[in-house]
């Protein structure tokens, strides 16, 4: 007979038995992997500072949600959160991962389940899952996860950057990202996406300002790391609108990640766009960078497909909502409750007035033939 799964929050002494069941990266691991692996390492460092700072509200109270499943004093999964937006409606499952002589299902329908009712703000969750993965998209089908999109992820070689950032490609308009342009990029944000999509992530124009915590934090973080960022938009002076944006992180070890956003109706923006990253990333070792496109975004496809790119990897991005009950209170039995008592003031004082009015059939009878 087996024990109970107990689901907690992971301590320090679990790390060990989490890198035991966290799969070793390979040639064909997808991105959510690699990042908790880099996870993992960042918290072998760190755990008890980042720790601490979940004790009490600050920027970085819900860096550490991470559970555990544990089942006879073993570890037998794990599970990964983590805010998607500032105002914490919205969360993201970033990883689960359950031991093979396990049933997944159970173990980890018991993980996101605590998560479901543990993150009160969260209404929307949602996952990046590999279309490969058949056993993660069965999990998160069981849980009520349904498909919201499609993407792809493309990959640039260096060859292939060197001949796009010799090209023309000089962008009118580009001006660099402060918080006086979060307006902006909100409004380009919503405008490039679906109405469903935009529902799930539910952004605000706060979630694309960063704050003095933050900025220091990610400079700490690209400097331990030797990474570096850059970031651009495109202004439209007649609409007074953002019509582009782009985001680089690029890493000295050849993990550069790209993003990049591009109003519907300026697609002619994606080969200049491409081209300027392009000059930017040339100025650092060959670097074989990254982009993602979505099923929305035909002309993003067809431009890289055109270009040249590889396609390294396919996902599925899955959403589900979650309605949290509220606490009722305790039912009271009425008729342990003397109302009689109560409502002395309601109660008749005397009989009631009869009624006046005769009814039909008590009315004396008067006819002619009566009387004689």
């Amino acid at each position: 007979m087996t024990s109970k799964v107990i689901i907690r929050p992971l301590q320090y002494r679990d790390l060990a038995a989490v890198c035991q069941i966290t799969p070793s990266l390979g040639p064909d691991s997808d991105r959510s992997l690699a990042a908790f692996h880099d996870y993992l390492q960042f918290l072998h460092n760190w755990y008890f500072p980042m720790k601490c700072l979940s004790w009490f509200p600050n920027p970085c109270q819900r860096i550490m949600c991470v559970y555990v499943a544990e089942q006879d004093q073993e570890i037998k999964g794990i599970i990964k959160v983590a805010p998607f937006n500032k105002s914490r409606s919205t969360w993201q499952v970033e990883q689960v991962l359950v031991t093979p002589d396990v049933d997944q299902g159970e173990v980890g329908s018991a993980l996101l389940r605590y998560c479901f009712e543990s993150i009160i703000e969260a209404r929307t969750w949602f996952i990046e899952v590999n279309i490969h993965n058949q056993s993660a998209l069965s999990l998160y089908r069981l849980n009520g996860f349904q498909p919201l999109a499609n993407m792809t992820y493309w990959s640039i070689r260096p060859e292939l950057t060197v001949l796009l950032a010799e090209a023309d490609t000089s962008v009118p308009n580009l001006l660099p990202v402060s918080n006086a342009d979060a307006q902006m990029l909100y409004q380009l944000d919503t405008v490039s996406m679906p109405p469903l999509v935009r529902q799930v992530f539910d952004r605000h124009p706060q979630d694309f300002q960063v704050s003095l915590w933050h900025r220091f934090l990610r400079l700490a973080k690209n400097w331990h790391q030797g990474r570096q960022a850059f970031s651009g938009y495109v202004f439209e002076p007649q609409r007074k609108a953002a019509i582009g944006y782009f985001y680089l992180n690029i890493d000295p070890q050849g993990k550069t990640c790209a993003e990049l956003t591009v109003h519907p109706a300026y697609t002619w923006l994606y080969p200049l766009l491409i081209g300027q990253m392009s000059k930017i990333i040339c100025e650092f070792p060959q670097q074989n960078w990254q982009l993602a496109s979505a099923d929305y975004q035909p002309e993003r496809e067809e431009h890289l497909t055109k270009l040249g790119a590889d396609r390294v990897e396919h996902t599925l991005l899955m959403s589900r909502s979650v309605w949290h009950k509220v606490k009722e209170t305790r039912s009271v039995n009425l008729e342990v409750l003397q109302l009689s008592e109560m409502l002395q003031s309601l109660q008749p004082r005397q009989n009631p007035i009869p009624n006046r009015i005769l009814r039909c059939q008590d009315q004396p009878n008067n006819t002619p033939d009566q009387k004689n």
